[in-house]
């Protein structure tokens, strides 16, 4: 398979969309609601055949909602996929790792363009997400809202007046919703104020993750910053707090940005310019490397140091430089000694693909 049309098959189509709003520094929005049926126990409780029936009755009723313009949820069942296809999954967002790892009969409906992922017998019935480009989290609830609307036509929703929704996670009941946004902070931690910034946020009810959320630690300085409260609030309040915390997170990286250039310009050159050698160059390349290059690289193109390159190559190369990718890409599974050669070839080809199509 060429790389190219590995990329167009990897990448999902709504991060190809064209960039949204704040799109320097806000990669992406995701709005997620838990939600579980009336009269069924939770998943963790559910016998084989409980979930089995769960599985079929909301995949039945759910497959006729809008989910976009591109047509209907496509259901993927979790036990028709190797255990490599499911981290692909986890990789591009669109599953978590709970269930890819540990649900019965577990599955996921996705859209066409795959910014509308709901999983179902997660440690949820069901948990929607939509997925936009860039800060959009007034279009995220509200598209999301809708969604919710048309599935509790087709399904009966265990809830309770005082509590709200109910969920098998204490932390989640009430709106059973998590909004969140994912942020590029590299000037932030390279002058050492996100250390400031991050327990200042965590008093304000929210939460700041890495790249693949609960448990998961930062790379290539991306940050999720989420509501960690759903009981006590409507969604609208929960998505204004974010929405007010998340603005001045990016002015304030922009400041450091503008900073940084004004006060140590050529550092800067030399630190962009070494990571986009290293990565056109280099024979071997650990994750953790890659994604410090990839970050600096990203950096430069925002900060108009770097030309004849797209933005979108941080969120490309992170994920594509992922293990499971790596490996699906190879079509066999590799050591970390491969998957390392395996990286840095990618990303050279990566680099000069891009070189072409500028061309």
């Amino acid at each position: 398979m060429s790389l190219q049309r590995f990329i167009s098959q990897a990448i999902s189509p709504w991060m190809k969309s064209g960039p949204g709003p704040d799109s320097d520094i806000v990669l992406s929005t995701r709005i997620r609601l838990a939600r579980n049926l009336k009269n069924y126990p939770f998943p963790i409780f559910a016998s084989s055949d409980v979930s089995e029936q769960v599985l079929r009755h909301v995949s039945e009723e759910l497959s006729t909602i809008p989910a976009g313009a591109d047509g209907a949820l496509e259901l993927l069942k979790m036990d028709d996929f190797s255990f490599n296809e499911k981290r692909v999954l986890v990789e591009k967002h669109l599953i978590s790792p709970h269930l890819a790892e540990h649900s019965r009969h577990g599955a996921v409906m996705l859209s066409p363009d795959e910014s509308v992922s709901i999983m179902l017998n997660e440690e949820d019935h069901i948990r929607m997400q939509s997925l936009f480009r860039g800060f959009q989290l007034d279009e995220g609830l509200d598209f999301s809202n809708k969604l919710d609307d048309c599935a509790e036509e087709k399904v009966t929703y265990a809830f309770d007046e005082k509590r709200g929704y109910l969920t098998s996670c204490p932390t989640n009941v009430g709106t059973g919703m998590r909004a969140s946004v994912m942020m590029h902070l590299p000037a932030l931690v390279m002058t050492q104020q996100l250390n400031r910034i991050l327990p200042a946020i965590n008093q304000l009810g929210l939460v700041v993750r890495g790249i693949y959320g609960e448990g998961s630690e930062a790379q290539g300085n991306l940050f999720q910053i989420s509501n960690q409260m759903t009981l006590g609030k409507s969604e609208e309040d929960i998505v204004d707090d974010l929405k007010g915390v998340v603005s001045q997170v990016i002015q304030q990286e922009r400041s450091a940005r503008e900073t940084l250039m004004r006060s140590s310009r050529i550092q800067m050159e030399d630190k962009v310019f070494r990571s986009y050698g290293l990565l056109k160059n280099s024979r071997v390349m650990e994750s953790k490397e890659a994604t410090k290059r990839l970050s600096d690289v990203r950096l430069g193109i925002d900060l108009d140091l770097i030309h004849g390159i797209s933005g979108n190559i941080l969120n490309e190369l992170m994920i594509l430089t992922q293990p499971a990718f790596l490996q699906q890409y190879a079509g066999k599974e590799l050591s970390a000694d491969e998957r390392d050669v395996r990286r840095a070839a990618l990303i050279r080809e990566r680099m000069e693909l891009e070189k072409e199509n500028e061309e």
